[in-house]
């Protein structure tokens, strides 16, 4: 792995947390991810599942956990199966974890191989009133592919039709949603290596650079650092590429005096950064750029300021959406009688500024977590405002990542250039 080891007392504490709101007598059991298959032999590169590694640190394929707090038999209470090398393996794939490196890592001392997995669950499942299963149940998901979790409680509900079925998933977005310090440390590096790679490209930046050039630049400076590479596929948009919310070709030349919106961020040992800035091609903002940059920067800053403890998620939209409403009538894109005649399903606003401003942050992009519950101290939230004016091929975007303290917040990206005047500093070596 590229990243520096993660201290076990993470995983263990987060194993220990759960294991309070499991129901007694209660099993919990947890699958990696696939490798996912493209074409002839070939597959994609690996991914692992987030619950599995939150509560384990395993960043490796084939493996299960089993939590069980009340089996009378101590030695199956945490159980990590994994998958056995050889020889073979070790030339074709490299060395996968040893049993005593496995330990280290979890915390966990009762560790198998995968071959003696029916042997050791069939000690353990009968001895359950509840199996806690996983699911993906992001409100956002709309994947067909069958995953692993999928399959196998398929096969457990055909062997063990009387067993009681509880989702596992409502409690892992629970915890997951208030990062632990270490947790929260991983992030920062993550947005420590964004700054790099975004420092580097505002020197890189020019009229005739390609879009994709751009991608290549954050790519080297991302991967030297220890990371992976990007945490999700990057928008590199130039011009009215901008106005397009999910833009990915990254194959257009970036022209003289159109505004290049970077949504780019790395990741770290699995944490993702999530960071957005709108910067002039030629290193100069034109007064309507300036404009427009400055007005989603003050909703920026308004929204920031909301993400404290004790607001909840649609208040906080509703009252970002107001924020919104006027500095579109200050640029002269919708007008008070807009707002009077609006549909309150779609707000006048939406026309230009169409997404949410925040969304959780974790080991996820779009990580879990409760909309209807109020923001906690240990929260990370995105915060992005945008405004895009299609009819003038202009978008702007800023986004930062901000942690919620007991104490209001913090800015986990507060390093990283913002200001336009900084932008046009450093895009023009002053």
């Amino acid at each position: 792995m590229r990243y520096s080891p993660i201290d076990q007392k993470l995983f263990i504490e987060n194993r220990r947390r759960l294991t309070t709101l499991l129901k007694p007598k209660s099993l919990a059991i947890l699958n990696a991810n696939d490798i996912m298959p493209t074409n002839a032999d070939g597959t994609m590169g690996f991914k692992q599942n987030s619950d599995l590694f939150y509560l384990t640190g395993v960043d490796q394929e084939e493996t299960i956990l089993l939590i069980f707090p009340d089996h009378p038999d101590p030695k199956f209470r945490e159980v990590l199966f994994l998958r056995e090398t050889n020889e073979v393996i070790a030339v074709w794939e490299g060395e996968k974890l040893t049993k005593e490196q496995a330990r280290a890592a979890t915390g966990i001392q009762n560790i198998y191989w995968m071959h003696q997995y029916e042997t050791v669950f069939g000690n353990i499942v009968f001895e359950a009133e509840n199996v806690y299963l996983n699911t993906n149940e992001h409100t956002r998901s709309d994947s067909y592919v069958q995953s692993r979790d999928a399959r196998f409680i398929v096969d457990f509900k055909n062997r063990y039709p009387l067993h009681n079925l509880v989702r596992l998933a409502p409690l892992m977005h629970q915890l997951r949603a208030v990062k632990q310090p270490e947790e929260v440390s991983l992030l920062q590096k993550a947005c420590d290596i964004t700054k790099q790679g975004f420092e580097r490209v505002l020197k890189f930046v020019k009229p005739g650079v390609h879009e994709f050039e751009i991608e290549a630049e954050l790519l080297h400076e991302f991967v030297r650092n220890r990371s992976k590479g990007f945490s999700y596929q990057p928008i590199i948009a130039s011009g009215a590429n901008a106005c397009v919310l999910h833009y990915i070709q990254n194959d257009q030349v970036c022209k003289d005096g159109d505004i290049l919106l970077l949504d780019v961020a790395a990741e770290y040992a699995n944490y993702g950064a999530d960071l957005t800035r709108s910067i002039p091609v030629n290193g100069r903002f034109t007064k309507r750029q300036r404009d427009v940059y400055d007005a989603v920067l003050r909703v920026f800053k308004a929204a920031k300021g909301l993400l404290v403890p004790g607001n909840i998620w649609d208040e906080y939209h509703q009252e970002i959406g107001r924020i919104m409403e006027s500095e579109l009538i200050g640029l002269g894109l919708i007008t008070k009688e807009d707002i009077e005649k609006q549909d309150p399903d779609l707000p006048a606003y939406k026309k230009y500024f169409p997404h949410g401003t925040s969304h959780f942050l974790g080991l996820d992009i779009h990580d879990v977590g409760n909309k209807y519950r109020r923001f906690e101290a240990g929260m990370v939230f995105t915060c992005e405002p945008g405004i895009y004016i299609r009819e003038e091929g202009l978008g702007i975007r800023l986004e930062n990542d901000i942690l919620i303290t007991d104490n209001g917040n913090v800015d986990l990206m507060a390093h990283i250039p913002l200001e336009p005047e900084e932008i046009e500093e450093w895009m023009n070596g002053e």
